[in-house]
């Protein structure tokens, strides 16, 4: 089967679409991450037991890690069989809504233990919306780019991703800054309000953009599976295994974001909160530029080898940041999570987007990066949770993180190394190692 040609100008725009979606439901993503490390832990829980209500307020970053491949389920299954912009414009409707819903909560000491339960609610919502979006937004980027550069096109997602990340963090420098009171009271609710500008823009955006010609080649000759779950899991179920392996290196971003944000602010480090939100912000930034290098440099040597320098770099890089941050010397600590965060570990985030979705065939390929990244981001999200337990009753022994973080970093480089290298294979290709016949009755004609 041949894909038709891409309409001029469509690999940018579907690109252009794919990077402000995910800035901004990324945004709103990241800002719970922020919240959950900086207030929450004053506003949903127990003060009286500070460590207890940073852990439990650290678990609910978690829980929508836990709701993504619920999510995944079902987006994937819509977003195969009904095709890729539907699912890209749900997904950032259901976000904006969400977070909108957050930041208008009531607090503990007002309505009780029904505060947390109804912020788990919310957070749930967040990570259907996220368990759909990047997979939508990987897919449709793929099957528009030209085949010689899916690299740099797809890489626009997780470049999205960060820029929604760098934005959270600095709508939270300043609302970090404001008296304690004022920043309890409403300050921490505004980063949540102006979430509700991600549906508007969200529909203008995307609501233009055209189907990917592979999907539609796809739905017109051999019709669209009915149950593309079970078609993924005969014929690619060893891929969905490997990023499943692959998605764990996502707990470097989570350990970053989270957990060391958590540990440089507490009363053991004494950093602030404002300098090292600054951290985040400026290693982002740098990310921005690193991931579409990466991503281009991909599609010249291939995906593995660049992956691989993501997911073994990372692992050594979490050794000298989290130490970096126990000496308590700021600009040491600013270096190297620059180095960690902006440049090692965006060589695997910015490949992932291409690398991943290249295993599959068009016919189940946004069900198989949806299922497997979010199967191994849900860890990656509880990786936090856990690494306040490792991390010992006064929460800094940061060598026993660290070691937690590079021990998750094992399985996306054996999943990379065991995976067969995709840069070169023309797009209509793509999956064909494996078993593509399916029996007549589980496929549909759109």
């Amino acid at each position: 089967m041949s894909v038709p040609d891409t309409p001029a100008g469509q690999p940018k725009k579907a690109a252009t679409a794919a990077w402000i979606g995910s800035a901004l439901e990324y945004y709103d993503f990241f800002i719970y991450g922020s919240a959950a490390a900086l207030i929450f832990p004053e506003v949903f829980f127990d003060e009286s037991d500070p460590a207890t209500a940073t852990l439990l307020s650290l678990a609910t970053f978690g829980v929508a890690y836990a709701a993504r491949p619920v999510g995944a389920l079902f987006l994937g299954h819509f977003g195969d069989r009904l095709g890729r912009k539907k699912i890209m414009v749900f997904t950032l409707i259901l976000m904006g809504v969400s977070t909108f819903l957050i930041g208008c909560l009531p607090t503990r000491d007002q309505v009780g233990t029904l505060a947390p339960v109804l912020l788990v609610l919310c957070r749930v919502l967040q990570g259907i919306s996220a368990a759909g979006e990047q997979a939508s937004a990987n897919s449709m980027t793929l099957e528009h780019a030209p085949p010689h550069r899916r690299g740099f096109f797809t890489s626009f997602t997780l470049s999205g991703t960060q820029g929604g990340q760098l934005l959270a963090t600095l709508v939270f420098i300043p609302i970090a800054a404001l008296p304690e009171e004022q920043l309890l009271s409403w300050g921490w609710r505004v980063p949540f309000w102006m979430s509700i500008a991600v549906a508007v823009v969200g529909y203008v955006i995307r609501r233009k953009l055209q189907e990917t010609p592979a999907f539609e080649q796809q739905a017109a000759t051999e019709g669209v599976p009915k149950m593309p779950l079970a078609v993924l899991m005969r014929e690619h179920w060893a891929d969905v295994l490997r990023v499943i392996a692959g998605a764990l290196v996502a707990s470097v971003s989570t350990i970053f974001t989270v957990w060391a944000l958590s540990y440089a602010t507490s009363d053991s480090v004494g950093m602030s909160k404002s300098s090292m939100l600054w951290v985040g912000a400026l290693a982002n930034l740098v990310a921005l530029a690193a991931i579409p290098l990466w991503a281009t440099l991909s599609d010249r040597i291939g995906r593995r080898p660049v992956y691989l320098i993501g997911a073994a770099g990372s692992a050594v890089m979490m050794f000298l940041y989290l130490w970096s941050i126990s000496t308590g010397s700021y600009p040491l600590t600013l270096l190297l999570g620059i180095v960690t965060f902006g440049v090692v570990y965006s060589a695997a985030n910015g490949v992932w987007p291409s690398f991943y979705g290249e295993m599959f065939s068009t016919r189940v390929r946004l069900s198989g990066m949806a299922i497997g990244t979010q199967i191994g981001f849900a860890v990656a999200g509880f990786a936090v949770t856990f690494a306040a337990q490792i991390a010992g009753p006064n929460g800094d022994d940061w060598s026993a993180v660290a070691l937690f973080t590079a021990a998750l970093c094992v399985p996306p480089v054996v999943a990379a190394v065991s995976a067969r290298e995709t840069a070169r294979i023309p797009t209509e290709q793509l999956g064909e190692r494996t078993a593509r016949e399916s029996a007549q009755p589980e496929t549909v004609t759109a």
